[in-house]
């Protein structure tokens, strides 16, 4: 026997080796020999020798016709054996060890259910799966009625019947195959029911009762419809989850019991949850979210046959922050060891990804009934837990807990279920007796009156900042109540401190504060009621205040790997001290965008956790912390980037098996991949055949098919025959598709064309879609000439043609459907035979565009390559990117270039022309139809040849061209300005064809950071005319650029450069750094000003004007370096030029300013600006008339002023004169009339407006004003300013008066009138002569006589001086013509404008 192992393929068939095929022969050449010897022998006659000979020849051919037949079998056999080593290969391509994808989980029962394990295994070969009780292997045969296993696809189950209390036990599965071995285990529990739920016999059930309508049913089957997803919500949100189920039988009476879970536990109506169990649906709704409904959360439906369950997971995130950055809430508040007056609480610490760390948290507490929330601890705890004392004995409290950290407190958490102050030691000493006989303790002990001390004192909570006492009551108590006080020692100080002197406590539990850290104390208690103390307790061991508990280490090694197209599974190691872990939480953040988010808001128990909510095709990195009583531990490592898709799996079934074309012998068929390929290429395809109306399927195909198109032959002709077909990838054979329908093997004749098939739709957008398809195999008797494309909406009955004329390609796109309708397709080919047959309906389509969908863009690489990209997060490795032009698949090499990476892929144009105009597509595979078209067109073409050839051919981008600019000393710098300068670029200076170097005489510098390359020339002159010019060289990318300055452009820049190097040097001394200018200042004085720079102490300043020293009243002071020349009221004498001088020992500065001309009148321009202070216009009355007049500011015959009347301008006469003073500007009208009425304005021109007053000078008014000036009372004449009189004489003062009527005319003395008597004697004569008499003038009578003349038009005075002199005395002269000057005794002033 050989040694070599034989190949499991050979070891089902018979071999066979050139000896068996000649072994006939062999058997007939030996008979033949034999015979010959035997005639020789006997010496047989002719005749038998001949009669010999023709049985020889017919055996010989006989032999040969053997031999034929046994090369064919032999060959047929080699072809069966190239095959199965074909197979092989394929098989150990995708061989790999049983690998477990689902795993058991464990059961909780009661007696008498059946309970259900199952598992999902995956491997190749298919792994062999045994089941085993606490290790011992489990055999169906040996006891049928309890365990009966299943196994089918790859999902292996284990029933176990009417499970009693001996089937409690932990179950294994162990898969195992030729490649490794898998196992998985879990525990069943199966409970008995409690004394109190045990139900009673039918015989003694009392008969007041009513039957329970709650009856599991045995054989009911649940089917879940609609259920509920992976769920995320926020704190605060009301949620319901629902799953809807299909129940068979539907019995009111008999029906199975919804159960809800979260994470195992079983959930209960309450304040936070709702149940809902009928018609067909169960619900779980939450009246207001926490993150302690987090978790995983199960439906169980629960009969007496079996149970049926469904489970997701619900995310509840943190509610917005009161105050931005503070942390989450704490969660999971419970109240541990009640007491009369004290309770320990106990909670998780939030998780906290972007916000600053927790550093303690606050506990509130809240008596039941109540809403006034008091805070119990003043100081910010820094551990999940918290003693509570202060209680009031008898009474319920509820607790929450809030989050402290630098930012502030977060939300509170939800309040903890309530608690009662009781001692559970007082239900102890309390036992019940038959007939309801209550027996207390107290009343057993007899007459207690001191209690004993308290027993085993110890330490039941040690921490950092307190410990927490515990004891046991004095035995016996009495029946007094008790309470008791604390005593602590410092260990070596011999003095005892009462902790509790204030507060009596009742509880057997303290919590003691305020104790140094790292000093050991010692403790005692004592006992006490209204009789007395006892005697203090043993003392206990020494206790050092010391937290033990210390924060977790951070978990190990993070692995990440794929699990859906949303979700990702994360596993970890524990850390190395995982004990009194709460759990842990998981943060996850997209690769490169260093920002972290929460994936879990509760911590969980378990080192692996599925993290959903994830995009496809994004990648992203994890990381993990612990979570224990002190905090949070440290981040631990980030794990590999993983990228969200689906994990490996069986490709999905193929469908749309189509007949192509039979010739009645066999039959050509095709079908559509599936819609997923599991994660891995498809490597090929197996068919199965059977006859209709048989029941055993067989084998069409050993190896591989690697299309979608096979021809099946050696049929039977008239025969119906069905198939269905399977994918097979790396991870294995998926399940087949549903069988097609019943094929006639019949040729077909007919002249039409087959059936298009392979349809396949793409490009689904609001509207529209595009529908491809193969041509048929069957052409008929022509060949095609175009297609038609149908269509209708689901579950209508009439068919649509899209296109009129028959298309010649093999796609089309079909517009002008309706948004959110969906629709199916079909193709009909055309030849000049007519329509062919229809090809397989299509699968339904919704026409509504994906929510992310993307389209090809077009694009240039940095080389100027033309491409076109499309990116797909939805990709998966076993996506293939497929571009088309016009739909066809692009195989060309020559033209083309295809480049994919991840999510991502590029189509190259090698040799782009006008050839490559059209339409590019792309689809891409194991995706939900993820795909997309571009078209080319001239424009576009363009558009990118251009941008690849500037690529190609580039040129550095300049921000600024070649420019010039002239510094402080005179230097000139040359410089440009690039985009962008890498740091091996190069560049040189060219002046008149010569490259120049730097040097002293042109410092040439390069800032490549800014792209900045400058020359700067110390010393332009003459010599440096001609063309400047800049080359720049970066990589292959060029620019230059010129600056001609010759002629007047190069004399202009130079001398600009002198005067800047003679500002230069005129600046090193004191200098002026502002000349002088003028401003006219609000009270319209011109002010000359400039600024001085660069001085000193002996700085000496001057004013001139046309040479002479200005004199000022005083000096300005040059330190603040400005000074002014103010001229009060400008005028013709103030012209001149101005010049200020500045010197030192440095050197001397002149600045001059000439005050004439144009300087002169802008001035005169900036005074009449100042005219809008201007007054209104006035009125005034005089002798001659009437004077219109303005008062301003500052008033200048010069200044541009114009009068108009009735719009007309006046010009200054005889009749209207013009004129004004240094602040008034008038109109004076002599002897007004009617017709000078009207509207009067007065104008006054600044520099960029003017600025206008007006009156109105109309109806009875002007009237009045005329009448005023003619007809008022007047002296005509006839009095003089003096009179001089010797003492002694008769004094008569005699004038004229007027007036129309007559005036009335009285006499004043110094102002007071006087009456007639015997020393004054008044007159009027004719009503036109007044006199005045005085007799005996003394000297008495010298002073100011008046008389005032006045009529309804008004009046006026006229004044005399009367100089009395004695006798003897020198008479005073009188000079001639001091006649009395009238002054006019009404004066009428009007507002801008009047109307009378």
């Amino acid at each position: 026997m050989s040694s070599v192992a034989v190949p499991f393929y050979q070891r089902r068939h018979k071999h066979f080796d050139q000896s068996y095929r000649n072994i006939q022969t062999r058997y007939v050449l030996e008979e033949y020999a034999a015979r010959k010897s035997h005639e020789q022998k006997s010496h047989v006659s002719d005749e038998k020798r001949i009669r010999f000979v023709s049985e020889l020849s017919a055996l010989e051919k006989e032999i040969h016709t053997a031999r034929h037949r046994a090369r064919e079998h032999l060959d047929r056999l080699a072809v069966e054996e190239n095959m199965a080593l074909e197979r092989h290969i394929v098989e150990e391509r995708i061989s790999r060890a049983p690998e477990i994808l689902v795993r058991l989980r464990s059961h909780t029962v009661w007696e008498k259910m059946s309970v259900s394990l199952c598992f999902t295994v995956q491997g190749f070969p298919t792994p062999v799966v045994q089941w085993y009780k606490n290790e011992e292997l489990i055999s169906p045969a040996s006891d049928p009625t309890k365990y009966r296993i299943e196994s089918k696809y790859g999902v292996h189950v284990l029933h176990i019947n009417r499970a009693d209390f001996d089937d409690s036990a932990t179950y294994s599965a162990v898969a195992t195959n030729v490649h490794g071995q898998a196992s998985t285990n879990c525990a069943v529990v199966v409970r008995r029911f409690r004394e109190d739920e045990e139900p009673h016999p039918a015989a003694i059930m009392p008969f007041h009762l009513p039957l329970s309508y709650d009856v599991c049913f045995t054989h009911i089957d649940v089917q879940f419809l609609e259920k509920f997803g992976v769920t995320f919500a926020t704190e605060g949100e009301t949620l319901t989850l629902k799953c809807s189920m299909l129940i068979t039988p539907e019995l009111k009476r008999l029906r199975p019991r919804a159960e809800w879970y979260r994470d195992d536990v079983l959930i209960k109506d309450s304040k936070w949850t709702k149940l809902y169990f009928g018609e067909g649906q169960a619900a779980l709704s939450f009246t207001h979210l926490n993150k302690d409904d987090e978790g995983l959360y199960t439906l169980r439906m629960v009969s007496g046959g079996g149970i049926s369950e469904y489970s997701a997971y619900l995310f509840v995130r943190d509610a917005d922050a009161l105050i931005a950055g503070a942390p989450g809430a704490p969660m999971d508040v419970k109240c541990h060891d009640a007491n009369r007056d004290y309770v320990i609480v106990t909670w998780k610490p939030p998780n906290t990804t972007t916000e600053s760390p927790v550093i303690g948290y606050f506990v509130d507490k809240c008596e039941v009934g109540l809403e006034n929330w008091v805070q119990c601890n003043d100081a910010p705890v820094k551990v999940c837990k918290y003693p509570v004392t202060g209680l009031q004995e008898g009474r319920s409290y509820i607790f929450r807990v809030r989050a402290v950290n630098t930012a502030g407190i977060s939300r509170p958490s939800r309040a903890s279920e309530p608690v009662a102050a009781l001692d559970p030691v007082d239900l102890e000493r309390t036992q019940s007796r038959l007939f309801k006989i209550v027996i207390s303790k107290d009343d057993l002990e007899g007459d207690v009156q001191i209690p004993g001390p308290p027993t085993n004192v110890h330490a039941s909570e040690i921490s950092k900042t307190y410990v927490v006492l515990s004891w046991d009551p004095p035995v016996p108590r009495g029946r007094e109540p008790l309470t008791y006080f604390i005593e602590k020692s410092m260990v070596g100080s011999g003095s005892w401190q009462r902790v509790n002197a204030q507060v009596a406590v009742k509880s057997p539990r303290y919590a003691v504060f305020d104790l140094a850290e790292g000093k050991p104390y010692v403790f005692r208690v004592l006992s006490a009621n209204k009789n007395g103390i006892s005697d203090p307790s043993e003392i206990t061991e020494p206790i050092q205040p010391q937290d033990t508990i210390v924060l977790p280490s951070a978990p190990g090694q993070v692995v990440a790997t794929r699990n859906t197209k949303t979700s990702v599974v994360v596993q970890w190691d524990k850390p190395k001290q995982e004990e009194d872990l709460y759990g842990y939480y998981i943060d996850y953040s997209v690769v490169g965008s260093n920002r972290w988010e929460p994936s879990n808001h509760k911590p969980i128990k378990y080192n692996r956790f599925v993290v959903h909510g994830l995009e496809t095709g994004e990648q992203y990195v994890f990381r993990v912390k612990a979570a224990n009583a002190v905090g949070l531990s440290e981040n631990s490592q980030e794990s590999e980037a993983v990228t969200v898709q689906a994990a490996l799996t069986c490709p999905s079934y193929p469908h749309g098996i189509t007949l192509l074309n039979c010739d009645g012998h066999s039959m050509t068929l095709g079908w559509k991949a599936p819609t997923y390929s599991g994660g891995s290429p498809i490597l090929g395809y197996y068919m199965d055949k059977r006859e209709a109306n048989h029941q055993n399927w067989h084998e069409v195909n050993s190896s591989l098919i690697t299309q979608t198109i096979y021809t099946v032959e050696d049929l039977i002709e008239d025969a119906f025959y069905e198939f269905k077909v399977a994918a097979a990838n790396l991870v294995g054979i998926g399940q087949p598709s549903d069988p097609s329908e019943h094929f006639k093997c019949k040729a077909w004749t007919m002249p039409e064309p087959g059936p298009a098939y392979d349809l396949m739709i793409c490009e689904v957008r609001n509207t529209s879609l595009v529908l491809l398809w193969k041509a048929p195999v069957y052409e008929g008797k022509s060949p095609i000439t175009g297609y038609l494309v149908d269509y209708k909406e689901v579950d209508t009955e009439d068919w649509i043609t899209a296109n009129e004329k028959p298309t010649p390609k093999r796609y089309f796109k079909v517009t002008d459907l309706h948004e959110g309708h969906t629709y199916v397709f079909k193709v009909r080919a055309v030849n000049d035979a007519g329509i062919g047959k229809s090809s397989e309906i299509s699968e339904p389509v919704l026409v509504e565009e994906r929510p992310g969908t993307k389209e090809i863009y077009s694009g240039v690489d940095d080389e100027g390559n033309i491409y076109l990209a499309f990116d797909c997060k939805e990709a998966t490795d076993a996506s293939h990117f497929a571009w088309g032009k016009s739909y066809e698949e692009i195989d060309d090499s020559h033209k083309f270039k295809i480049e994919t990476e991840g999510n991502h892929s590029k189509l190259y144009f090698k040799n782009p022309d006008k050839s490559d105009l059209g339409t590019y597509s792309i689809s891409v595979s194991d995706t939900d139809g993820v795909s997309s078209s571009f078209v080319m067109d001239d424009e576009e073409f363009e558009r990118l040849m251009a941008l690849s050839y500037e690529i190609k051919n580039p040129t550095i981008p300049l921000k600024s061209e070649l420019a010039y600019e002239v510094l402080d000393k005179g230097e000139v710098r040359f410089w440009i300005q690039a985009e962008s300068l890498s740091p091996d670029s190069t560049f040189r200076f060219v002046i008149n064809d010569r490259e120049v170097e730097n040097s002293d005489r042109h410092k040439i510098n390069c800032d490549r950071s800014n792209g900045i390359i400058e020359m700067v020339m110390e010393k332009f002159t003459i010599d440096n005319e001609g063309t400047y010019t800049v080359q720049i060289q970066d990589g292959k990318a060029k620019n230059q650029s010129s600056l001609v300055l010759i002629g007047d452009a190069f004399k202009g820049v130079l001398a600009e450069s002198e005067l800047q190097r003679k500002e230069f040097l005129r600046k090193q001394g004191p200098h002026f750094s502002e000349f002088l200018y003028w401003k006219v200042t609000e009270e319209c004085e011109v002010l000359l000003s400039c600024k001085v720079a660069n001085i000193k102490k002996e700085t000496d300043f001057k004013w001139y004007k046309d040479g002479s020293g200005v004199e000022v009243e005083e000096l300005p002071d040059l330190q603040k370096g400005e000074c002014h020349l103010s001229i009060p009221k400008l005028s013709r004498k103030d012209e001149g030029v101005y010049k200020a001088t500045l010197s030192d020992d440095r050197g001397h500065d002149v600045s001059s300013l000439e005050l004439s001309g144009k300087v002169y009148d802008d001035i005169m321009l900036a005074l009449s600006g100042m005219s809008k202070f201007a007054s209104p216009l006035k009125i005034l009355c005089t002798e001659e008339g009437i004077r219109l007049q303005c008062f301003l500011k500052y008033y200048n015959e010069e200044m541009k002023v114009s009068w108009c009347h009735r719009e007309s301008k006046i010009s200054s006469g005889e009749k209207m004169k013009i004129g004004g003073g240094e602040d008034v500007a008038w109109l004076q009208i002599t002897e007004p009339s009617e017709k000078d009425k009207g509207n009067y304005t007065f104008e006054i021109f600044g520099g960029k407006e003017s600025y206008k007053r007006t009156i109105d000078l109309s109806g009875q008014g002007i009237g009045y004003k005329i009448g005023f000036v003619l007809y008022r009372g007047k002296v005509i004449g006839g009095l003089p300013d003096v009179v001089t009189i010797m003492d002694g004489k008769t004094l008569n003062l005699t004038c004229t008066v007027f007036g129309n009527p007559d005036p009335e005319v009285v006499w004043f003395k110094n102002d007071k009138a006087f009456e007639i008597d015997e020393h004054y004697a008044f007159s009027l004569e004719q009503g036109k002569y007044a006199s005045l008499t005085i007799k005996g003038v003394t000297s008495e009578d010298s002073g100011k006589y008046s008389i005032h003349v006045k009529n309804k038009y008004g009046g006026e005075t006229v004044d005399v001086t009367l100089s009395v002199y004695r006798h003897g005395e020198k008479m005073p002269e009188i000079k001639p013509g001091q006649l009395a000057k009238p002054s006019c005794a009404v004066v009428l002033y009007t507002s801008a404008t009047i109307s009378f």
